[in-house]
């Protein structure tokens, strides 16, 4: 097996190797130096793939938001599935998938946030693509009759505000709560009861 010197140097493998030294070092402190020493090469043979540190960054917050986007294109593009169900499963899918990566990796969670708050354009990009997903979903219960909404693109963002208690990383703190099953059930039974046709 290669040693991680003799690997090839590749855009994904510096972005993996960033997310160790982000994790150790704290977005503050991690520097690309610290990354090119990780990889065992010089901080220049870094900055071939990435022009600068806030390049850097940004390529490590897109990608670890990319994944989320990912996991829930499955649900939004199921086949099988009606819109009530889709909208469901989307919603705790996202609700788990932020409760898994905050408490699962809570350094590198706290680091995401500082990163997140650097790259407004990256989260709006973001959140437009998960917003659009949701709207995808309402538009199939409407053209099916088992959801009503005049103004798709409307109620999608209205569903993605009214659960933001269960997405938004400044809500993290309220994901260990012994009760927050229950009232992410609440919330979301309420939002699906408002939409059935």
């Amino acid at each position: 097996m290669p040693t991680a010197a003799s690997e090839p140097l590749t855009p994904e493998r510096i972005l993996e190797t960033t997310e160790e030294v982000l994790r150790r070092f704290g977005p503050t402190k991690a520097t690309v130096v610290d990354v090119a020493r990780a990889l065992g090469v010089s901080h220049g043979s870094v900055y071939r793939h990435f022009p600068s540190k806030a390049a850097l960054r940004e390529a490590v917050t897109d990608r670890w938001l990319a994944k989320s986007v990912l996991m829930l294109e499955e649900i939004a593009s199921a086949p099988a599935e009606s819109a009530p169900s889709k909208l469901e499963a989307w919603l705790e899918a996202l609700f788990e998938a932020k409760r898994h990566k905050a408490g699962d990796d809570p350094e590198l969670f706290a680091t995401y946030t500082v990163l997140l708050a650097e790259n407004s354009g990256i989260v709006d990009t973001h959140l437009t693509e998960l917003i659009d997903q949701l709207a995808r979903i309402i538009a199939e219960g409407v053209e099916a009759g088992s959801l009503a909404a005049d103004d798709v693109p409307a109620a999608a963002r209205a569903v993605f505000d009214a659960t933001g208690r269960f997405h938004d990383p400044q809500y993290a703190a309220d994901w260990v709560s012994p009760t927050i099953f229950t009232e992410f059930e609440a919330v979301t039974s309420l939002i699906i009861r408002g939409l059935r046709a």
